[in-house]
């Protein structure tokens, strides 16, 4: 009952640990649907020779904090909200970076 209340508070580090763990939660769903039969080191590698791949895992992850976002700006917990919006620009930045950098 404690874990349900947390979520409805209105707090930055919840939202940042919300935009933290959102992505890579789908990250992992994303490897267990797409690359089970890969262990996670081939996985990486693939993604790292693959720069297309990069963009296919990106976008579900934040989509998922973007899903967040709404909820949380629909519920009028804004500093939450921005919580998961600052982590969602830095996951997209550092995807930007990895695509064109590596």
């Amino acid at each position: 009952m404690e874990t349900i209340l947390m979520f409805k508070k209105d707090n930055l580090r919840l939202g940042l640990v919300l935009g933290l763990i959102a992505p890579l939660l789908s990250l992992t769903v994303y490897y267990f649907v797409k690359f089970s039969d890969f262990g996670i080191g081939e996985f990486f590698s693939y993604i790292g020779y693959n720069k297309m791949q990069i963009t296919a895992i990106v976008v579900p992850c934040l989509i998922l904090n973007i899903v967040l976002f709404t909820v949380y700006i629909n519920t009028h917990r804004d500093k939450t909200a921005k919580g998961i919006f600052a982590i969602t620009l830095v996951y997209a930045i550092i995807a930007l970076l990895l695509k064109f950098l590596l």
